[in-house]
């Protein structure tokens, strides 16, 4: 039965907490209310411990002295320490939940968070109300009004800023007391090396496209950290965990090759909106201002005598564009892109009058009679000048408009890096405004339906519309498998998925054909400025002092799709890695052939990490050096054909992280497509 004393003691206390709850009290008043508990607490115990003394102690004082005489484990939150016992009520239940010990390695754990949309708001939010107090996010994107209706840290006057900086300050709302370091940056900059990866114990993804989610189940492969991947698509999402050399990785499963379109039907003979989308963003933004070769969503077609007169007529198309392409950043540009593919080009297919017998020919444009009497452009468009149709005259504004901006940062560009080239991103205003503009111009001229800026952007950046509580159902999920792997029960570890409901399933073994999880990752530590291609050569196939690797046979070296050395083509031996734009953060792809004995094929990747301070000649290989033990690749790629640039020659194709197929594999669950999308872009689903 509790005495007078511990009564009055409990009431103060709960008095003390309602005015520590209330808004109207100063930080410095709250930190002296909870030093008095501090003392309150004291004061409890040796009341608690007379009444045992005494043998008079009722049910309510043994429990009360069993929770003040237990330990009390403390956890870091930035420069200050919290103890559960004075904790606030924020952790209380997670604590019951999982356990003090557990909680401990979640409080300490250091996370990555990539992505800070759909999927990663939801899930930078649960982590920081779950305990987690070391984070860091990266996102490059940011925020747009398209946005706002599922990323809930996100708000009105919050548009155009970055997502990582507005997610941190948003989560911090929710619980000042974690650490979020945010970072507006690509994932693939330098500064997110090997040595970076390392520092997490757990990376979270929470990506929108095939690339990104790639490279960085590569990272954590060569990092040796647990990599949980996530995706939603509609109603239907996904969590799958991935940990080197246990689990399958994210490459061992082949993804769905995405929707392509035969090149006559896109630049002759367009018959849907998405043709002339296609068109605009894969074939004329890359002969404008991109690479050259770019073209995904174009299939070549194989030439016959049906379509040999059409397909000669694009090849004359393309090299006049090539040509067109040298007074990119002049103030005439954007006349002169109209006049050949709007007028000059039509003009020549009409000339074709056996393509038109059974199909609405096309009506060539004219820049004046378009520009005549044109309204103005809104130098601050809404919501309404988004998800409208605009007029020929309109169309025709913003494509001079978007060619002049994209032609001037192109220039400037290529001042510091000759071989830059734009690439079309459905979040850069100026690169939608020109697909846009483009594809609705194509659509006239054919009298195809034509589409407003928000459908397109739907259509080019292949979005499936994203639905806020299937990203909130799959975040919750992620924060579970990473308390999961913050526990080691490894075999309470399942991948999980929401279709019709939730569904588990084990997680599967690494493939042994995978091209990825069965390469060998280390670190080369050299100096980039004086190491030449045959001093690492040299480290990989002989063993300089016991530092070297010995791996024999013919070798084969690539550098994100360029060819850099085979055994017939060695022209780069002499050059310096950072003459060949290889510096801190590269990864040189290393294979063999090897026909005396199998067990010394290998696929060799190695991450460079920048050493100005060694000597010419001096480098350190940071790893596992047995790599010839375990899985190996089973068939090495062919060599890629050389191409030619200005400083030298080089080999282009695909490096590990070009698309896997592969006859009989396991169909994935949800990603029937080549990616599962958190919010605003992942594939084209197009029937």
């Amino acid at each position: 039965m509790s005495t007078p004393g511990t009564t009055a003691l409990h009431i103060y206390e709960n008095d003390i907490r309602e005015v520590l709850a209330s808004d109207g009290v100063t930080m410095q008043r709250k930190a002296e209310l909870l030093v008095s508990i501090s003392e309150l607490e004291k004061t409890r115990l040796d009341a608690a411990r007379a009444l045992v003394a005494a043998n008079s102690a009722d049910m309510e004082s043994l429990q009360l002295l069993k929770e003040m005489v237990q330990p009390k484990t403390k956890f870091r939150t930035g420069p200050t320490e919290m103890t559960v016992g004075t904790m606030s009520g924020r952790n209380t239940h997670m604590i019951n939940t999982v356990g003090s010990d557990l909680f401990d390695k979640i409080h300490k754990s250091r996370v990555l968070m990539v992505g800070a949309g759909g999927i990663g708001c939801e899930l930078l939010k649960n982590l920081v109300m779950s305990g987690f107090a070391d984070i860091e996010v990266v996102d490059l994107d940011t925020i747009d009004l398209s946005n706002l209706n599922r990323q809930f840290l996100f708000q009105r006057h919050h548009i155009k800023k970055s997502k990582a900086h507005v997610a941190r300050e948003s989560a911090l709302a929710f619980n000042p007391n974690v650490n979020i370091k945010s970072y507006h940056e690509s994932i693939y900059e330098s500064q997110f090396d090997i040595a970076w990866f390392k520092s997490f114990d757990v990376v979270l993804n929470a990506l929108d496209n095939l690339a990104a989610r790639r490279h960085v189940n590569q990272m954590c492969l060569a990092a040796g950290v647990p990599l949980v991947e996530s995706g939603t698509e509609g109603f239907v999402g996904q969590v799958t965990l991935h940990v080197k050399d246990s689990t399958a990785c994210y490459d061992c499963e082949p993804k769905a090759t995405r929707k392509t379109y035969p090149v006559c039907t896109i630049r002759s003979t367009p018959s849907a909106p998405i043709h002339c989308i296609v068109w605009a963003k894969s074939y004329l933004f890359s002969m404008l201002f991109g690479r050259i070769e770019d073209g995904g969503d174009i299939q070549n077609e194989q030439e016959t005598s049906e379509n040999a007169k059409e397909l000669e007529n694009i090849r004359r198309e393309e090299e006049a564009t090539k040509r067109l392409r040298k007074a990119v950043g002049s103030d005439d540009y954007g006349r002169m892109v109209f006049e050949k593919v709007f007028s000059d080009d039509i003009k020549k297919l009409l000339t074709m009058e056996d393509m038109w017998k059974h199909r609405r020919p096309p009506t060539p444009l004219n820049l004046e009679e378009c520009t005549r009497d044109a309204p103005a452009i809104p130098a601050n468009p809404g919501l309404e000048w988004d998800q409208k149709p605009w007029s020929l005259q309109e169309n025709v504004q913003v494509f001079l408009q978007s060619v002049q901006e994209l032609g001037k940062r192109l220039i400037e560009a290529q001042k510091s890096d000759p071989e830059y080239a734009l690439a079309f991103d459905k979040d850069d205003e100026a690169a939608l405004n020109f697909v846009t503009s483009t594809a609705n111009l194509r659509a006239h001229i054919y009298g195809i339906e034509q589409k407003s800026r928000f459908d397109t952007k739907e259509m080019a950046g292949n979005i499936i519309p994203a639905i806020a509580t299937t990203n909130a159902i799959i975040a919750g999920m992620i924060v579970v498998s990473a308390i999961k792997v913050l526990d080691g029960k490894w075999d309470e570890c399942t991948n999980m998925y929401l279709k019709g409901g939730l569904h588990s399933e084990k997680l599967l073994p690494p493939n042994p054909e995978c091209p990825v999880c069965s390469s060998r990752y280390l670190v080369l530590r050299l100096n980039t400025k004086t190491a030449k291609l045959k001093d690492v050569i040299e480290i990989v196939t002989e063993d300089p002092d016991g530092k070297g690797l010995s791996i024999p046979g013919d070798l084969t070296i690539e550098n994100d799709g360029r060819g850099l050395y085979d055994p017939d083509f060695d022209d780069n031996l002499d050059r310096t890695l950072e003459d060949m734009k290889i510096h801190h953060g590269s990864r040189l792809t290393i294979q063999n052939e090897y026909d005396e004995e199998d067990s010394k094929v290998v696929t060799l990747v190695l991450s460079i990490e920048q050493e100005d301070s060694s000597a010419n000649g001096d480098f350190e290989l940071v790893g596992d050096k047995n790599i010839f033990a375990g899985r190996r690749r089973v068939v090495p790629k062919p060599a890629p054909e050389p191409v030619v640039h200005a400083q030298g020659t080089e080999r282009k194709g695909e490096g590990v992280e070009g698309n896997g197929t592969g006859e009989g594999a396991k169909k994935p669950k949800v990603d029937d497509d080549p990616i599962l999308i958190d919010d605003d872009g992942a594939v084209m689903v197009v029937d």
